[in-house]
């Protein structure tokens, strides 16, 4: 029986120098179970909707509901949450089984769908691991160079892209803001309270905005994921801690997982709508849109979750963003015929189902317009789980690997990514989820550079500077001998790496 995935879905935590010939070939049957007790009431549940679902109900972008929808919601047993009229998308609770199929038969509904498989809140799940945490005597024992912060020495993640060089040139300007949709934002941590954008910072866990002081942050008990990757994005270069790919500029927390780590679709369309109306000039998505690793169009439910997240990151895009999103940690060929996904729903009971997944999408990673990041190791090769595929990759950036299989050149000595932790603390992870914010912040050195620019153009920027990385072939990243996955494609543009490895210091100087 194959168990549910992990929460952290796009990032790998783990211990460092930890070879990981076994974990990472299986992730997908990593075990996780779901609680067997009933979960405590959160804020969004209450006594007389224990049973309730979340749905999402699409209708004509631009006028709100009608009355004859409004009026068809409630007497199929909804309750709006919220309705997001500037991209047609309500968010509805209904105990009723047959709420979606009721409303898909009212004119005026072009789609709907539960968002959702456990009854509010969701049952919780093992996470994969905790990141491996600096101590304090590591922290106090770094040593730096002249003008590096002590921690750079390790991050060998940033010669890789040349952002090191970059930072001589420029560090980003502080009118770029990039968002970071995901567990929550530790605003507080040395290296991040200096760029932190409260005003573009939000809780969208219950499916519309909480502005309440504060609300961006994750609590004790749940992933510090959000807060890594908003250090690598843009941990400040203050002489504390480590420096960030771009630290000059703003970033902002938008927490859309709930306490339990799913990133459900009401909470993603609030995140993206919200970046969209704020602001904010660049989003990271190190995450898939739960409880479907891949959303099949040919399913009304599924359809439903894949038309609201579009809208709402379409909208984002139009407002300036630009969006990108992490390929996932599987080694799952995103171009191949077909895929067997054996983690969906991971919320319910999943199975070993066979997807197209020119048909079946994992959102919003292969979404219209998102820049779509595979992972890249210490020695510039495909991250040994790092998703691919021809045409759906479009650029790659370090996400760490194991230290056995990628070695970094001294003085680093983890192949993994470092990153900043809660509680002001530093630690290594690995996955396509710590290759998005790199690329993330390219995008947002970029946007400092040409202010005027286009999310178009930013995109176009950033696929033209990159640097062609050729197909790794064969791809035998273990030496088993045996081949871990084929790379299609030419040097200029391949299913490995896109159009290539990104270039920071290309983006503030081109």
């Amino acid at each position: 029986m194959t168990a549910p995935h992990p929460r952290s879905r796009r990032a790998l935590a783990l211990p460092l120098g930890m070879a990981m010939a076994t974990a990472l070939a299986f992730l997908p049957n990593i075990t996780a179970s779901a609680a067997e007790a009933a979960p405590a009431a959160t804020a969004t549940t209450t006594a007389g909707d224990a049973t309730s679902l979340s749905y999402v109900v699409n209708v004509r972008p631009g006028h709100g509901p009608s009355a004859r929808v409004k009026k068809a919601i409630a007497e199929a047993g909804g309750t709006i949450v919220t309705s997001y009229d500037q991209i047609g998308v309500i968010v509805v609770h209904s105990s009723n089984a047959d709420f979606a199929k009721i409303l898909r038969a009212v004119p005026g509904v072009e789609s709907a769908g539960n968002t959702r498989n456990a009854p509010l809140p969701a049952q919780s799940t093992t996470d994969m691991g905790t990141p491996k945490v600096l101590s304090a005597r590591e922290v106090a024992a770094a040593k730096a160079a002249d003008g590096q912060d002590p921690l750079e020495p390790q991050q060998w993640d940033l010669a890789a892209i040349k952002a090191d060089k970059a930072h001589e040139v420029s560090l980003g300007s502080p009118k770029v803001t990039v968002a970071v949709i995901d567990t929550g934002v530790d605003d507080t941590h040395p290296d991040i309270a200096p760029n932190f954008d409260r005003g573009a910072s939000v809780n969208c866990v219950a499916g519309k905005p909480d502005t309440a002081d504060g609300a961006w942050r994750p609590s004790a008990s749940e992933s510090p994921h959000g807060t890594h990757v908003a250090g690598e994005i843009a941990a400040a270069k203050n002489g504390v801690g480590m420096t960030g790919v771009a630290p000059g500029v703003k970033v902002a927390g938008i927490k859309v997982a709930n306490p339990d780590g799913y990133f459900y679709t009401e909470a993603v369309v609030c995140g993206f709508v919200w970046a969209a109306e704020h602001g904010v000039d660049v989003t990271n998505n190190s995450y898939y849109t739960d409880p479907w690793y891949f959303n099949c169009t040919d399913d009304p439910d599924q359809k439903a979750l894949v038309d609201a997240v579009t809208r709402a990151s379409r909208y984002a895009e139009r407002r300036g963003a630009v969006n990108v999103a992490a390929a996932g940690n599987e080694n799952y060929d995103l171009a191949a015929d077909t895929i067997t996904d054996p983690v969906s729903p991971n919320d319910g009971t999943p199975s070993d189902r066979v997807i197209d997944p020119s048909k079946c999408f994992d959102i919003p990673t292969q979404l219209p317009g998102v820049v779509t990041v595979a992972a890249t190791g210490a020695k510039g090769l495909k991250s040994s789980f790092s998703n691919y595929g021809l045409g759906v990759i479009d650029v790659a950036a370090p996400g760490g690997d194991s230290t056995r299989y990628q070695t970094p050149a001294p003085p680093a000595t983890s192949g993994l990514i470092l990153g900043t932790l809660p509680g002001g603390k530093w630690g290594y992870m690995a996955g396509t989820s710590m290759a998005s914010p790199h690329v993330a912040a390219v995008a947002a050195l970029i946007k400092s550079t040409h202010p005027h620019a286009s999310p178009a153009l930013v995109k176009a920027l950033l696929y033209a500077e990159a640097d062609a990385t050729p197909c790794t072939d064969p791809y035998d990243i273990n030496g088993d001998g045996k081949v871990d996955a084929v790379c299609e494609g030419t040097k200029n543009r391949n299913g490995f790496y896109g159009w290539g490895t990104v270039d920071a210091l290309a983006a503030v100087t081109h």
